[in-house]
């Protein structure tokens, strides 16, 4: 069954509308709160179309995201224990058990322990949208979570415009190419990390 790459290729067509940068930006920020998709589908062949404006698509990106993490965070400290059955039934509260489980700790211990998971987090096969809504769970002080979370998002934004516009067609024929493998591959690491969470540790 292929998922990602209709999507993709949805994403694709709206990259070429001329409210582009609009759509990327109300991506961006839904992502951060609760969409699966990524705005990376998007922001890729809309710097390919303009390379010359990868730096303002990664930046639109960034400060989207950046909203809608706030949003994200402020949902999971004051709303968190009235959305749990919601949560339950879409099969985060797992995940977001355990993340909260763990945030609470290091912030804890030090805040700047939690920044530093943000960072790391856009590397890691778990939505970053699961950690905004675990840092306002646990109440991480904003200022490590703003600067956890522009160096966590920002890294992944940037580079990827930065890799699309050095490496043009070939990069973006590569990602469209296997992206089905990419989306999958990522689902089965989530699907991975929970099972290691609530059976393995």
């Amino acid at each position: 069954m292929k998922l990602f790459k209709p999507l993709y290729e949805r994403a694709l067509k709206w990259a070429a509308h001329p409210h582009a940068e609009r759509y990327l930006a109300g991506l961006s920020f839904v992502e951060a709160v609760i969409f699966p998709v990524a705005p990376e589908i998007m922001l890729a062949p809309m710097v390919l179309a303009k390379p010359q404006r990868w730096a303002r698509y990664a930046a639109i990106s960034l400060l989207f995201s950046m909203l809608g993490a706030f949003v994200g965070y402020a949902l999971g400290h004051y709303a968190f224990g009235l959305l749990r059955p919601l949560l339950a039934d879409i099969g985060w509260l797992p995940k977001l058990d355990a993340l909260v489980a763990e945030l609470g700790a290091e912030v804890n211990t030090h805040p700047w322990n939690a920044f530093w998971m943000l960072v790391l987090a856009g590397f890691v096969p778990v939505p970053l949208k699961i950690f905004t809504w675990a840092s306002g769970i646990v109440g991480m002080p904003l200022l490590p979570f703003i600067g956890g979370m522009l160096i966590g998002r920002g890294k992944r934004v940037f580079l990827l415009a930065g890799v699309i516009r050095m490496g043009g067609e070939r990069a973006e024929r590569a990602l469209h190419r296997w992206i089905e493998w990419i989306g999958w591959a990522l689902v089965a690491a989530v699907v991975a990390v929970i099972v290691y969470l609530k059976f393995l540790r």
